[in-house]
């Protein structure tokens, strides 16, 4: 009745005990209630929803991002249109997905000359594959330094513009120039070169020749600009004086001439004042009275 048992446990064990892992305190932890996927879904690896330098809104963006189907657009435009964080907090999202490995963002030239961005997603980093095939060929090889010639893409032309008659082009040129370089004080992005101002001005000398005022064609040229930036405003600005280009005046006969003023003149025969041309020396009233030898 004295043996003590050596093998009996000197006390009872808690589950704590037989689970090291497991805390003493329940702390209301997450529950998972889980239904499997069968259409509409994406696998994402925890290393990148885990990730620990990450913020999260880019481990939210580069999640949404692999969910993208092919050819979706992925830049901060249209990222900025679909959630409220805003073109620089997007912006600098992309960068630490760029940092880690999780995308890729490359400028590329189409078959027709158009340089995009080519945004490609990495749901794995360091295991790089070909892409799909997005109808963007790769460029080609570029050759070294020196076999390149500088080459420039011709500048696009300009739209046409209304043109006016001579004699109004002579008179108001100068109005329609200034009128023009006076415009970046209203939008800066409306500053334009020696060249585009030349192109633009008989267009603006069209409009002020139709009795339209300086203000009213500052107005059209201006209103309700879109809120992006402008790659070539001198051609949009061109394009609204013809599409805008409003209606000759009502026609007007020619006036009648005022009737002629003479001067005033002193009679000779009663030298009162009176107006007539100079080969009269006598008003009407002497003329009429009294004969006189011109």
């Amino acid at each position: 009745m004295g043996t003590e048992n050596p093998s009996a446990p000197s006390r009872a064990q808690s589950a704590a005990d037989r689970n090291p892992t497991r805390s003493r305190h329940r702390t209301g932890g997450i529950v998972h209630e889980n239904t499997r996927h069968t259409t509409r879904f994406t696998v994402i690896g925890n290393h990148l929803t885990q990730h620990p330098e990450l913020s999260l809104l880019a481990i939210g963006l580069g999640c949404h991002i692999q969910s993208l189907p092919a050819g979706a657009p992925a830049d901060i435009k249209s990222l900025a249109a679909r959630f409220k964080e805003g073109t620089t907090r997007i912006a600098s999202a992309l960068r630490e997905l760029e940092a880690h490995g999780y995308l890729r963002r490359e400028r590329v030239r189409t078959a027709t000359g158009r340089i995009i961005t080519r945004t490609t997603s990495c749901n794995q980093p360091g295991h790089r594959r070909e892409a799909a095939n997005t109808d963007c060929p790769a460029p080609p090889p570029r050759p070294a330094a020196s076999d390149r010639a500088p080459q420039r893409r011709p500048r696009k032309a300009l739209p046409a513009v209304p043109q006016p008659t001579r004699a109004a082009a002579t008179a108001l040129h100068q109005q329609a120039t200034d009128l023009l370089t006076t415009l970046r004080r209203l939008d800066p992005r409306l500053l334009f070169s020696a060249a585009d101002t030349a192109h633009l001005v008989p267009g603006v000398i069209a409009w002020l020749e139709r009795e339209v005022t300086p203000t009213a064609v500052r107005h059209a040229l201006t209103a309700d600009l879109p809120d992006d930036p402008l790659r070539r405003p001198a051609a949009l600005l061109a394009h609204r004086l013809t599409a805008l280009l409003p209606p000759p005046p009502p026609y007007r006969g020619p006036e009648t001439p005022p009737p002629v003023r003479h001067p005033l003149r002193t009679c000779e025969g009663c030298e009162r004042a009176f107006r007539a041309p100079e080969t009269e020396t006598h008003c009407r009233d002497c003329r009429t009275t009294a004969p006189f030898t011109r």
